[in-house]
C-alpha cells in the first residue's frame, strides 16, 4: 500500500505525465502519485503499447503511486492495463456507470471515480460509487478534464464535511498560486494537477511542479 492511499492528507497527484523525465521530476519534488492518461484525444495521452518505462518507475520508486486514467474505456484497453501489472489504481474519468466501475475497478488494487461538478446536484452521484476515493473536477462542456477550470470550492468543502468516510481528491484549475487556499478551504485527502504545472500541453514545467507540491503541503 502506497502512502497516497493510506495517509491523509496525501502528497499531491501530478497527472498527465507523458515522459520518464517528467515523472522523475515529480517524484523528486515529492509527489505522492503520478497519473498517466490513456484517453487518445488528450494531448497528455500515452500509449498502452509503451508501458515499459512506467513499469521501471514502479520498480525504482514503489512508494509513489501510479494511476491509470481512462475515459469510457474499452475492454481491450482495461485488459492491457491490468496485464501490465504496473498500476496501483485505475481512475475512471468518463461517464462510466457505478456497476461498471465496481466490476472493473476491483480488478486493480484501488480505483478512483472522477466526478465533474458544476452544481450541488452533481455531488448526489457520488454515493452511487463503491469506492472511498472520489476525484472532484470542474464540469466543462466537451471536456473530460485538464481544462484548467476550477470548480466551486464551497461545494467541495461541504461534500468533504458531509462525507467523512470518503477520501476526496480535489482537481480542477489548481496552480502553485491557488493550491494553498484550496487546501485550506476544502481540506481534501489530496490534490490533483495537470495543466497547472505545464510548460505546454503534455509537457511539465519542473519548477511549477516543485512550487505546487511545496504550496500544497
Amino acid at each position: 500500500m502506497t502512502a497516497f492511499f493510506s495517509k491523509s492528507p496525501a502528497a499531491p497527484k501530478i497527472c498527465g505525465i507523458t515522459s520518464r523525465e517528467d515523472a522523475l521530476a515529480a517524484i523528486k519534488a515529492g509527489a505522492g502519485a503520478l497519473g498517466f492518461n490513456f484517453y487518445p484525444p488528450s494531448p497528455r495521452s500515452v500509449l498502452c503499447a509503451d508501458l515499459g518505462w512506467i513499469q521501471e518507475l514502479g520498480k525504482s520508486f514503489p512508494e509513489t503511486a501510479r494511476i491509470a486514467v481512462v475515459v469510457n474505456p474499452e475492454a481491450d484497453m482495461l485488459k492491457k492495463l491490468r496485464d501490465a501489472a504496473c498500476f496501483d489504481a485505475i481512475q475512471f474519468h468518463g461517464n462510466e456507470p457505478p456497476d461498471f466501475c465496481t466490476t472493473e475497478g476491483f480488478l486493480f488494487p484501488y480505483w478512483i471515480k472522477a466526478l465533474r461538478i458544476g452544481k450541488a446536484e452533481d455531488l448526489d452521484l457520488a454515493t452511487n460509487f463503491n469506492t472511498p476515493y472520489l476525484l472532484l473536477d470542474a464540469s466543462v462542456p466537451g471536456s473530460y478534464g485538464g481544462s484548467g477550470q476550477a470548480l466551486d470550492w464551497g461545494l467541495a468543502a461541504r461534500f468533504v464535511r458531509d462525507q467523512p468516510d470518503r477520501r476526496v481528491i480535489l482537481a480542477g484549475g489548481l496552480t502553485p498560486g491557488n493550491v494553498t487556499t484550496a487546501v485550506a478551504h476544502v481540506h481534501p485527502h489530496a490534490v490533483d494537477v495537470a495543466s497547472g504545472v505545464e510548460a505546454s500541453p503534455g509537457k511539465k514545467d519542473q519548477e511549477k511542479i516543485r512550487k505546487f507540491i511545496e504550496a500544497a503541503s
